[in-house]
């Protein structure tokens, strides 16, 4: 009989640390890295272009081989970057992929949309300075002639700063799924060449809201 109380005891604390556990477990909600876009504006009619797809106002501009992050803008000389934003009525919501989408050049083949993840070996930050420069290295030959300095090697970002610059990418681009309206984001196409030799520039989209050409300004 006085096993009893001991027992009880100890259950009562095993759903104490059970509750606890409970509570310092993860949860089902987004991930803190996933792509959450970027603040829609206001209206459709603020961006370069606009058009419908059913009962969805799709907005869009091109920024070339720009990535402008609501933290800064970097480059990438391998994709061109189009800013992207759904526009719906009240309580409207829209099923979205970067795959739903393709950009067409002077009105040849399109280019189709590619996954933000492609985009990372490529990024640039123009800001971005090393925290020393490294001086260069001056060879002498055997017989004290010299044979001139050889360049010291291209300076690399560290870890902690390339991992931030790609969260910035990953969180302005347009989140995919199911999503409330307004929602807006980058989507990305592979495309090394200049924007200068441009003269035509159409973003097709044709996904679950239906159908839509947007004629963006090269």
């Amino acid at each position: 009989m006085r096993l009893f109380p001991v027992l009880k005891s100890g259950l009562w604390i095993t759903a104490l640390c059970l509750c606890a556990q409970g509570q310092n477990a993860p949860g089902k909600e987004a991930p803190v890295n996933e792509s959450k876009g970027m603040p829609p504006r206001v209206t459709p009619a603020e961006y370069q272009t606009h058009a419908q797809a059913g009962t969805v106002t799709i907005a869009a501009e091109f920024t070339g081989h720009n990535v402008a992050t609501p933290q800064g803008t970097l480059t990438t000389d391998d994709y061109l970057v189009v800013e992207t934003a759904f526009f719906g009525p009240e309580g409207a919501r829209a099923k979205l992929a970067f795959d739903d989408f393709s950009l067409r050049i002077n009105g040849k083949k399109s280019l189709p949309g590619q996954p933000y993840g492609m985009v990372l070996s490529s990024l640039k930050d123009p800001e971005w300075e090393p925290p020393v420069k490294p001086e260069k290295k001056s060879s002498m030959s055997t017989d004290g002639g010299g044979r001139g300095s050889e360049a010291p090697p291209p300076p690399k970002m560290t870890f902690a700063e390339r991992r931030a610059m790609e969260q910035k990418v990953q969180k302005a681009t347009l989140p995919e799924g199911d999503r409330a309206l307004p929602v807006a984001g980058l989507i990305f196409f592979q495309y090394g060449g200049k924007t200068k030799g441009m003269k035509s520039l159409e973003l097709i989209y044709e996904g679950p809201a239906g159908k839509a050409t947007l004629t963006l300004q090269p």
